[in-house]
């Protein structure tokens, strides 16, 4: 990997580890169900986080979304589990283990498929027995005939090399993720799933060595997708490593940032704000000030569009903590730009500036 990237990446993972916010309240959780909406959400869920949330704690179901979508959600937490189980031991890799949790991911959603070369079930984690490429005239990937001897050497490689890495060497681990990561999805196992698949091979890796685990953005779809082609056509990891680290490090620095803001009573649209730009068409008011944090601002948004928002729903709407919701209602509070009416419990919040931004 480039080194100023990893330069950049240990710089940001020191002030991320010196500021404690791993250890804040239902943290794993927190990023657990993040990980999850995000790779559903690259592969067509429209699940949101804070659906999510309610889907697995509460066992409410969303209105509007498919029950493909949300057992979608529902099998890849499952399988995220059981990978962390599988790290946490430092289970060896192989071809039945990786079925394994494949089966997970398409417990529900799965496919039966007959070919001239027989039958098999995505929903059970078989590997496939057809050959598949990548959208109209796309890349076409290994021929299924490949695929067992292929995934066996996979397993063997990352066994290797998770044998003999420093743990202390945070860039090699990255890397070796990343790597892993594209390798596998180049592979295509399975009939479906192999995006999901490649994801939680990357995060279990991760999370074997105790690593701040990668998240890729929905909003990254678009770029994450162009760096794989762009390493395929190339038959070199390097382009979709330098993105999947740069990205890593962008969502490190938005935490830290978001932490900076939670934790700070006083002057908190001076830390950390989101600017003018990107804003040009808006009206600011004068009594706002030049700078908020794009947080503040989407919570303006939740109240706009429901004024009865709970805290809650807030923290999985922003994806923060709650420290972080109740000190950006407290400061807008303190500027007069929302207020609450009635009690915490019944009331509602109502925004009492008219800003013209949502």
């Amino acid at each position: 990997m480039k080194p100023e990237l990893t330069h950049r990446l240990l710089s940001l993972l020191n002030e991320y580890h010196s500021l404690g916010i791993a250890e804040q309240i239902d943290y794993k959780k927190f990023y657990l169900y993040s990980i999850i909406t995000h790779s559903t959400a690259i592969e067509g869920s429209t699940v949101t986080e804070i659906e999510n949330q309610l889907l697995f704690d509460e066992g409410i179901t969303a209105q509007g979304r498919s029950l493909q979508e949300q057992m979608m959600n529902l099998d890849l937490k499952a399988a995220y589990e059981q990978s962390f189980v599988y790290a946490q031991k430092h289970t060896v890799y192989s071809v039945d283990l990786l079925c394994g949790l494949s089966a997970l991911v398409m417990k529900n959603t799965g496919s039966e498929y007959s070919t001239l070369s027989g039958n098999f079930s995505a929903a059970k984690g078989e590997l496939r027995l057809l050959n598949v490429s990548a959208g109209i005239g796309g890349k076409s990937y290994l021929s299924f005939q490949k695929v067992p001897e292929r995934l066996s050497e996979f397993c063997q490689w990352l066994n290797a090399e998770r044998a003999v890495i420093d743990k202390n060497d945070i860039g090699k681990v990255y890397d070796l993720s990343f790597e892993a990561h594209y390798r596998l999805v180049n592979i295509h196992p399975w009939a479906d799933g192999n995006g999901r698949m490649s994801r939680l091979v990357m995060n279990m890796i991760q999370h074997e060595f105790g690593m701040v685990p990668s998240i890729v953005k929905k909003e990254k779809r678009k770029y994450y997708i162009t760096s794989l082609e762009q390493s395929e056509r190339a038959e070199n990891s390097e382009t979709f490593k330098a993105f999947m680290l740069q990205q890593h490090c962008d969502n490190l620095l938005r935490q830290i940032e978001e932490y900076k803001v939670s934790m700070e009573d006083v002057d908190i649209t001076n830390e950390v704000g989101l600017q003018k730009s990107g804003q040009k068409n808006k009206k600011w008011p004068e009594n706002w000030p030049k700078k908020w944090p794009e947080k503040a601002l989407q919570i303006v948004d939740a109240i706009s569009s429901d004024p009865s928002v709970t805290i809650a729903e807030l923290e999985a709407r922003l994806e923060v903590g709650h420290t972080t919701v109740k000190k950006l209602l407290r400061a807008m509070q303190a500027e007069g730009i929302i207020r609450r009416v009635g009690p915490d419990k019944g009331g509602h919040w109502e925004v009492t500036t008219s800003i013209g931004l949502f």
